[in-house]
């Protein structure tokens, strides 16, 4: 089974865990909970081949800007996500997003442009608090020339909240991967990177009938993590696993 692994990012409560907890369970959580790390692992069947996809949530805050990148390393494609009600967002996506990728990744990597939130583009309080601040939503238009311009393998939209578009996201990025032919086969994933609150871990499982994927995450309540914690803690896993090597004798005539 081919390996892809899929990482998203974007600007804090855009709704990045909304989509990846939809897309997995077939439900929308209705309260906010703040990420530092998640993983999840997804057997998909896309045009009848099967796939496991590592898909990584990651935190937009500002104050992971240097622990973010960990989670970088042999991402296959990454899904830029920004809401169609938030404009900042979406500036955020040139000004900030694509920026960081390109500094920590080769420059092929595939990016697919995500506009999250599209069911409240209707929504009449969204819309009024946009107006008060002299803004409209974002359109497809405007998410189509910003794919576009940077270089994106396409732009798409979903709702969380109504899962509109929310499995052909993940299909088009398999699909992306494929046919780009980045070689990926049997490939171990990348370990998840370690949390303060990693002691507090529960797994769950979960089957989305619409998209024949059988999930395994990983979730926490995180705290107010920081970098200085945790990288010390995956630098000691790293150096656990040298001290586990056999030594090697060897004789001198």
């Amino acid at each position: 089974m081919r390996s892809i692994k899929c990482v998203v990012v974007g600007d804090g409560a855009v709704g990045k865990t909304c989509l990846l907890i939809s897309y997995t369970t077939n439900r929308f959580p209705h309260d906010y909970i703040p990420t530092v790390f998640d993983n999840y692992s997804a057997n998909v069947l896309v045009n009848g081949e099967p796939f496991k996809l590592g898909l990584w949530d990651t935190a937009g805050q500002e104050e992971y800007d240097r622990l973010r990148p960990l989670s970088y390393p042999q991402t296959e494609i990454f899904l830029i996500c920004f809401s169609v009600v938030e404009p900042n967002s979406f500036e955020n996506v040139k000004n900030k997003w694509i920026i960081e990728i390109r500094h920590h990744v080769p420059s092929d990597v595939l990016i697919l442009l995500v506009g999250t939130k599209i069911d409240l583009r209707d929504d009449p309080h969204t819309l009024d608090s946009l107006h008060e601040m002299g803004y409209d939503p974002i359109t497809q238009e405007e998410g189509e020339a910003l794919a576009k311009e940077l270089g994106c393998v396409n732009y798409l939209e979903c709702s969380a909240s109504t899962q509109q578009g929310v499995k052909e996201i993940f299909d088009y990025a398999i699909s992306a991967v494929v046919q780009a032919g980045q070689p990926n086969i049997d490939a171990k994933p990348s370990p998840p990177v370690p949390s303060k609150s990693s002691n507090n871990i529960s797994p769950t499982t979960a089957t989305n009938n619409s998209t024949n994927v059988t999930t395994t995450s990983t979730t926490s309540n995180k705290p107010d993590t920081k970098p200085s914690t945790t990288a010390p803690n995956l630098a000691s896993g790293r150096l656990q696993k040298f001290k586990t090597r056999k030594s090697k004798k060897c004789l001198i005539l």
